[in-house]
């Protein structure tokens, strides 16, 4: 959807005058954002095209080869960030795809995360929003923590999905906590999924739903390892353990992760990491 000039202009005020965007809630301001009001591939100043795990199926089984500074994978135009995945072989594998991180650019202790997106359809594909440390320092998956601010499989297209995983919390020794939501038009429209992180829990929000909550609950980092920095992900997997369990329509591609804007908002006088 391109953005009016009038648009940009009022945003641009906002930030100036450190007033707060109507997204956000009274107290947070913006200190980061990536409206993709430009054309190409997406800014190299924020976001850096993440291939590392293509070697052993980014520890999922997942099926697809992520790309670097590939167009036909990322590519902004008309104000909208897409990120593609296709049915191509390309290393030995049968798909392609992109992830896109701002580890070292974008990176934050608490905040209000905001991303409007519409998602890909299909039995296979595996869309998320989400989060990771930046310096693990409680050592590696899950000791330092992740958060899903939206997952959505194909194989069960109306239900957007946020999950904490921590070393007391996650999936691998089933004692994961999750949220779950009905989104029966996300692959149609575009939806806000926000994540509001504080001291003592976070919170999932789709559009003004909220939905989960992930609370701290003084144990430590084993169950709270969320006083750290943490960096935005975007990607779409296909296939994997979860996203691949009621295998892959090989008709289905190509398919597109669709991006309208990406903002962080922080409270005054924040934490900086």
């Amino acid at each position: 959807m391109r953005k009016s000039f009038f648009h940009l202009f009022l945003l641009a005020i906002i930030v100036l005058a450190g007033c707060q965007p109507k997204t956000g809630a009274p107290e947070y301001q913006l200190v980061w954002s990536d409206e993709f009001d430009y054309e190409g591939l997406p800014d190299s100043a924020k976001w850096s095209f993440d291939t590392a795990g293509n070697a052993y199926g980014w520890g999922n089984n997942e099926l697809q080869y992520y790309t670097s500074q590939r167009p036909e994978n990322a590519f902004v135009s008309n104000g909208v960030l897409t990120i593609s995945a296709l049915r191509e072989p390309m290393d030995g594998r049968e798909y392609t795809s992109a992830r896109l991180i701002t580890r070292e650019k974008g990176d934050w202790l608490y905040g209000r995360f905001e991303i409007s997106a519409k998602l890909p359809a299909g039995r296979g594909l595996w869309p998320a929003i989400w989060m990771m440390p930046t310096d693990s320092e409680y050592g590696g998956w899950p000791a330092s923590g992740e958060i899903d601010i939206m997952e959505n499989v194909g194989y069960d297209p109306d239900t957007i999905v946020g999950t904490a995983h921590t070393q007391a919390y996650n999936h691998s020794i089933g004692t994961q906590k999750s949220g779950r939501l009905s989104v029966p038009d996300c692959h149609d429209n575009f939806h806000v999924y926000a994540l509001e992180w504080e001291p003592h829990e976070y919170r999932l929000y789709v559009d003004s739903i909220h939905y989960y909550t992930f609370e701290n609950e003084g144990t430590g980092f084993a169950g709270w390892p969320f006083d750290k920095r943490f960096y935005l992900l975007l990607n779409v997997a296909v296939g994997g353990n979860w996203g691949g369990r009621m295998g892959v329509d090989t008709t289905a591609f190509p398919q597109h992760l669709e991006v309208d804007y990406v903002r962080v908002f922080q409270k005054p006088g924040a934490v900086k990491p």
